[in-house]
């Protein structure tokens, strides 16, 4: 059996500094924290490429904050509840996962 292309010697290209994995850390960890005590609260997101999303977050993990999307918001283009419809605005059971990384702010909507 051959041996996988991978196998041998590696050569660290890139290794995050200590100094900043603690930061990201404790990033992740206010981050968490906020969205967690927004649960189930209407909130606008801007992340840091430039993109805002409205809807309520329904869960948080170590990694994601998910937003179920408002009904008015038309950047999900996925299938209603009619098999046939490939674009319904009134099916509104769509939940994005937003990668807490990637988060600048977060705006309470009331």
């Amino acid at each position: 059996m051959p041996d996988s292309p991978l196998a041998g010697r590696t050569q660290t290209v890139y290794q995050l500094e200590t100094r900043d994995a603690e930061s990201f850390n404790r990033f992740k960890e206010r981050i968490h924290s906020v969205c967690t005590e927004y649960l189930q609260r209407p909130v606008r997101v801007y992340t840091v490429h430039g993109h805002s999303y409205e809807g309520t977050i329904v869960n948080v993990d170590d990694h994601y904050v998910y937003l179920q999307m408002s009904p008015e918001h038309g950047r999900a283009l996925l299938p209603g509840p009619d098999a046939y419809s490939f674009y319904n605005p009134y099916y509104s059971n769509v939940i994005l996962p937003l990668v807490l990384f990637d988060l600048l702010a977060i705006a309470l909507i009331v």
